[in-house]
């Protein structure tokens, strides 16, 4: 076997290791960051559900439309 060709091998072998190890770490990047959305989301929807309705005045108790 030439010693260019194996030095091809081995150097693509290396290229695809480091393309992989890019695609767990992007991966990994990604399921963090959505972790990280879903507890905002729970906060947000949590301030919303704790929040009092109005029940007096003019405003939030009345629904204004007009055709």
């Amino acid at each position: 076997m030439d010693v260019g060709a194996v030095n091809s091998i081995v150097s693509t072998a290396s290229a695809l290791d480091q393309i992989s190890l890019q695609s767990q770490v992007s991966t990994s990047v990604m399921k963090k960051t959505m972790d990280i959305n879903e507890s905002h989301a729970a906060s947000l929807i949590s301030m919303i559900n704790q929040s009092p309705l109005a029940t007096s005045g003019s405003v939030g108790t009345r629904i204004n439309t007009t055709a």
